[in-house]
């Protein structure tokens, strides 16, 4: 029997052994960085094909086009920042006085509780 014959007859098994060269290991994908992203979206806003791009940096087109989405999100929402004003200054100014308030009036009524409980007969308030 031939060695071609051999090998047919055997079956895939005997593919490791025989002559069949095995081509080389895939090379293991690189990490795609926040930066490496970037450029992929920048080079498809700049017009090249968004297949072509994610062939290059071999990622699938629609991770490319989710990217550039986004990318082009985050613009629109960096665009509605309006600067700091007296105004912003002013409400966080409140913001932290309601917080000290608050904190001021838990305290109190904790502590309220806590000398209620030193007093077991005292009078106290009706639940209704």
């Amino acid at each position: 029997m031939t060695e071609q014959k051999k090998v047919e007859r055997e079956g895939a098994g005997a593919a490791e052994t025989s002559n069949i060269a095995a081509g080389p290991a895939a090379a293991p994908r690189r990490r795609l960085t926040a930066a490496r992203k970037q450029e992929a979206v920048l080079r498809v806003l700049r017009g090249e094909a968004v297949e072509l791009v994610a062939r290059s940096i071999e990622a699938t087109a629609a991770d490319v086009s989710r990217w550039r989405d986004a990318f082009l999100e985050a613009g629109a929402s960096g665009l509605k920042h309006r600067p700091r004003d007296a105004r912003d200054e002013e409400i966080d100014r409140l913001r932290a006085k309601v917080g000290e308030i608050t904190m001021d009036n838990e305290l109190l009524y904790e502590k309220i509780s806590k000398m209620e409980a030193g007093r077991p007969l005292a009078r106290r308030k009706s639940k209704r």
